[in-house]
């Protein structure tokens, strides 16, 4: 327990590479919340790396965990059902997701060269 509590306080460093503004354009673009009443494409985002974090094997597993209450302040949410989670994870543009994740490739690969190291991404 004492191990899920340091995750969520350090959650914040965690998502800090996440440039949320550009997140946050490229979601009003697509209107991707447009329809959104409870978890936006940031919070599902959140969601989705403290479930990958904290080695959640299901959508039921990631729903229990917000009864956590610091959970839900981290991510800015109270509760959501597995079904919501499965709709939102087909809801999804996969657009958004790439572009986040080469973002975030992007800036591994200039922090390594501006340390003078000239190392390969292995993903």
């Amino acid at each position: 327990m004492d191990n899920k509590n340091t995750l969520i306080s350090s959650f914040g460093k965690w998502v800090s590479p996440i440039n949320i503004q550009k997140l946050s354009e490229q979601v009003k673009e697509l209107k991707q919340d447009y329809y959104t009443k409870k978890m936006t494409t940031e919070a599902y985002i959140k969601f989705l790396l403290v479930a990958q974090l904290l080695e959640f094997k299901s959508l039921e597993e990631m729903s229990d965990a917000l009864v956590d209450e610091d959970l839900q302040k981290a991510l800015g949410f109270e509760s959501i059902s597995a079904s919501q989670l499965s709709r939102k994870n087909n809801q999804i543009n996969p657009l958004i997701l790439a572009n986040l994740f080469l973002d975030l490739v992007w800036k591994i690969q200039r922090y390594h060269y501006k340390n003078g190291k000239n190392m390969p991404l292995k993903i």
